[in-house]
């Protein structure tokens, strides 16, 4: 389990093959606002062959899902324009809480002063992540970034209308980050083509 866990499940397609349909510099285009958070993050988890017991420790279990064996993803969405600019992953769901795969690379790629709306999986480090429970969170501003995710939720739902990643993936366990990212390219494609997520109004 620890040659799968550190070499092979933490390596994830080369960038490439999204780079045309998931764009991380595009939070940074015409419609950036001034916000200090351009993306909501939410990592997210898919059931995969039990690996080991369903008990605390085992890398892979997954308390979304009882201790059952996962693969978790962070993705990030564009706050105002809606898109899918951010993906990592995929993580063993037990060895790699939310806030952990967040330091391991997403807070090293933002701008100076720029933050992202998270849930409370993502409590700490308050220079980087706007949550409900950092002390950053304006009273009056929680309605509007529930708001954003929830939209955050709609897409990740989107992503389990996919079968393969709605099951119990069956198949080489190497390949699941290519099978994920293929899904999550063409959910983006549908939202490019009208498939919209619905809008939110955003000002922090």
């Amino acid at each position: 389990m620890s040659s799968l866990t550190s070499t092979i499940i933490l390596s994830p397609p080369t960038p490439t093959v999204t780079a045309a349909q998931i764009v991380f510099e595009s939070r940074l285009g015409a419609h950036d606002v001034g916000n200090d958070c351009l993306m909501s993050i939410d990592g997210t988890d898919f059931r995969i062959l039990q690996k080991g017991a369903a008990t605390r420790g085992n890398a892979f279990g997954s308390h979304k899902y009882a201790g059952k064996s996962a693969l978790r993803y962070e993705l990030g969405i564009d706050i105002l324009a809606g898109n899918l600019v951010w993906v990592s992953g995929p993580y063993p769901a037990g060895k790699w809480n939310d806030i952990k795969i967040f330091m391991n690379e997403l807070a090293h790629c933002l701008e100076p002063g720029e933050r992202v709306e998270a849930d409370n999986g993502y409590v700490g480090h308050a220079d980087k992540i706007k949550c409900p429970n950092n002390d950053c969170n304006p009273t009056e501003n929680l309605a509007m970034q529930a708001r954003v995710r929830s939209r955050h939720e709609t897409f990740n739902g989107r992503l389990k209308n996919w079968g393969i990643l709605e099951q119990v993936y069956r198949h080489d366990i190497t390949a699941h980050g290519t099978v994920f990212y293929a899904c999550a390219v063409i959910t983006q494609l549908a939202i490019d083509n009208g498939e919209r997520l619905f809008e939110v109004e955003y000002e922090d």
